[in-house]
């Protein structure tokens, strides 16, 4: 029932994208049937086949394996405050305990440095255009989208680049999808971060939340193909651009402008945590004196009163009922607080018991694999807006709509999801 559940929400958020459709008129049920069907054979190759799974798996210790590396740069930088929790420095130095900013943000540069290296070579860039060939053949994408949205598997607004002398000529409905995607989808090089909380109960969460960022493109498609149909001309849809080999004229300088990159990304990151923590917790007190007028609400905040607003969601993806609460709550908390915090709480929720279900774990991993909440408006429409300034309004006037349209998108990657879960595998994958 679970299942039919997550099969049925598909439909329904799919549905409600159609509700605030532009013109519902032109909208390409060819597009859409696409779009699903390579999300399910997606979805159906990931959970279903023995080989994927292995493929997956393999992905999963690589990710692991290179956060170790990660992690020797910042331990020979910060010491015993860079040693993860219940271990020892090689002179048997014991760690102090856990501390975000000296065990994860140096990940976010490492793996910005990485990135970039990759690119340099030319190693990324044949695995984006096959993707970008795949999507443009089978969603009837333009080929700028469809490499946007292929490069959004690996790097966030820094996809933009890949079609960056088509930006000026993207039709309304091109530039909504990049948009959406950029939104609907996460960087690896905020990857780790995820990993990081996740890998000790969920030990094969990296290789899902690759499978989670692939799964995002159709899953935005869906919805950005149904809010803005296509009723333009676009000027690649017959084919697929080229991306060239990058701007660094050697391989230090790709390291050095990755590196750099990444420390911004991680600087970022952590300013905005700040910020953001700090304002809903000011916002909080006032609503707390609130709730203490309220029969039965004393500890009434900004998070609980989001939960409230998205049960109906959390119920479309198909979750088991004692589970509905709590999976709500992380998706009003990454409206407002950023993903970083909800996969922070989704941790403590499974060490705490609040949530027991491996199929609520799964799904939500999933949904909460995308830059889905407030902040990023500012980051992806300023990122965008400063490339093409002379369509500074139309993308500002997208932005909010955008962001409803990667919330739908990231439910569909969860509904996908737990389509194709089943309670035996949860016994696997948590082993």
């Amino acid at each position: 029932m679970e299942r039919l559940i997550s099969l049925a929400g598909i439909f329904i958020l799919t549905g409600l994208a159609y509700v605030f459709s532009e013109k519902k008129s032109s909208v390409s049920w060819v597009t859409l049937a696409g779009s699903l069907g390579l999300a399910l054979v997606f979805g159906a190759l990931v959970f279903l086949i023995p080989q994927s799974k292995e493929l997956f798996l393999f992905a999963n210790r690589a990710v692991l394996r290179l956060l170790s590396y990660a992690g020797e740069g910042a331990k020979f930088l910060f010491g015993p405050l860079a040693l993860p929790p219940g271990t020892r420095g090689e002179n048997g130095e014991p760690s102090l305990g856990y501390f975000m900013a000296f065990q994860m943000l140096p990940a976010v540069i490492f793996f910005s440095a990485l990135m970039s290296l990759l690119y340099y070579f030319f190693l990324l860039q044949p695995v984006v255009r096959c993707f970008a060939k795949v999507f443009h053949k089978f969603m009837r994408l333009s080929g700028a989208e469809a490499l946007s949205v292929s490069s959004n598997i690996f790097v966030g607004v820094e996809a933009v680049f890949s079609i960056r002398p088509f930006l000026e000529k993207l039709t309304r409905s091109e530039l909504f999808t990049v948009l959406t995607a950029c939104m609907a989808s996460v960087a690896s090089t905020t990857l780790a971060i995820y990993v990081s909380f996740l890998k000790d109960a969920f030990p094969s969460i990296a290789g899902h939340l690759i499978s989670a960022s692939i799964l995002s493109v159709p899953a935005s498609v869906m919805i950005t193909k149904t809010m803005i149909p296509e009723t333009g001309e676009p000027l690649t849809m017959g084919k697929v651009p080229a991306e060239g080999r990058g701007v660094h004229s050697n391989f230090m300088a790709a390291i050095i402008d990755g590196a750099w990159e990444g420390m911004k990304l991680a600087a970022g990151i952590g300013t905005l945590l700040i910020a953001i923590l700090g304002l809903v917790a000011m916002l909080n007190a006032f609503i707390h004196r609130g709730g203490l007028f309220l029969p039965g609400q004393p500890d009434l905040s900004l998070e609980k009163i989001l939960g409230w607003l998205m049960i109906p969601f959390a119920w479309c993806l198909g979750l088991s009922p004692h589970d509905l609460v709590p999976a709500s709550r992380l998706l009003g908390e990454r409206w407002i607080l950023t993903e970083v915090v909800a996969y922070r709480d989704l941790a403590g929720f499974l060490a705490q018991g609040l949530i027991q279900d491996p199929r609520t774990v799964v799904v939500m991993s999933y949904v909460l694999c995308g830059f889905t909440h407030v902040a990023s408006v500012a980051i992806f429409v300023g990122g965008i807006s400063a490339l093409v300034p002379g369509r500074r309004d139309e993308i500002a006037g997208l932005g909010f709509k955008a962001l409803f349209a990667a919330f739908l998108a990231t439910l569909i990657t969860g509904c996908i999801a737990g389509v194709f879960f089943s309670a035996s595998q949860g016994t696997v994958l948590f082993l």
